[in-house]
């Protein structure tokens, strides 16, 4: 039974999130996870829909206590679960908890040819938005973790590359998605153009015949 945070959002395994925590139910499964230095479940809650899989949660500390018992903390994501029962609330809790089988992590990397070409995507996507990607992704275990929250995926997206098992699985899923917006945004980016350039005077030379 893993105490759970429903949030609409998605958070991947190593991922870090900070939460302002004010309800009472919330407050009293921070307290109880920090007093007895155990693990808690966002379960991701999209068009108004509990998902069947989620996300355990450490907490790594809490940063901030107010006088009116709201609660800042930093968490991070530890491994990706599939929920087999919802019970709202759980048994003698304010706060919902349920009964989950953890999802085996597949630790064996994705082709080195098909991480090139995420990255060789990735980068363009940026060249396009005229971004700078803040990650040393070259150095990074779970790339698809890393990147999926940075590509324009929508949170039903993010869900379904939560729900990949592998390495592989993942990056083919985002490379797919690169390779059909990279255009829209290119094209979007030549429509800005022509629009600044309509704006000016233009200088024609004159035709001679």
């Amino acid at each position: 039974m893993l105490p759970l945070f429903p949030l609409n959002l998605v958070v991947y395994p190593n991922e870090k999130l900070n939460l302002h925590v004010f309800e009472p139910r919330y407050r009293q499964l921070v307290d109880e996870c920090l007093e007895q230095q155990s693990t808690f479940g966002i379960s991701a809650f999209i068009n108004n829909r509990l998902e069947d899989y989620g996300t355990e949660m450490q907490i790594l500390s809490l940063e901030k206590k107010h006088e009116d018992g709201r609660m800042d903390i930093r968490t991070e994501g530890v491994r990706v679960f599939h929920l087999l029962r919802y019970d709202n609330p759980a048994a003698d809790k304010l706060y919902a908890g349920g009964v989950v089988d953890f999802v085996e992590s597949n630790e064996e990397p994705a082709p080195a040819q098909l991480t090139a070409e995420v990255l060789n995507k990735l980068g363009k996507l940026y060249f396009l938005l005229q971004l700078k990607l803040d990650v040393a992704v070259e150095r990074v275990q779970n790339l698809s973790y890393e990147i999926a929250h940075k590509i324009g995926l929508s949170v039903e997206q993010e869900y379904e590359v939560l729900t990949l098992a592998t390495e592989t699985a993942r990056q083919q899923y985002l490379l797919g998605h690169l390779e059909r917006v990279i255009p829209i945004v290119a094209d979007m980016e030549k429509t800005k153009e022509r629009v600044r350039m309509n704006g000016y005077f233009k200088s024609f030379d004159p035709l001679n015949f």
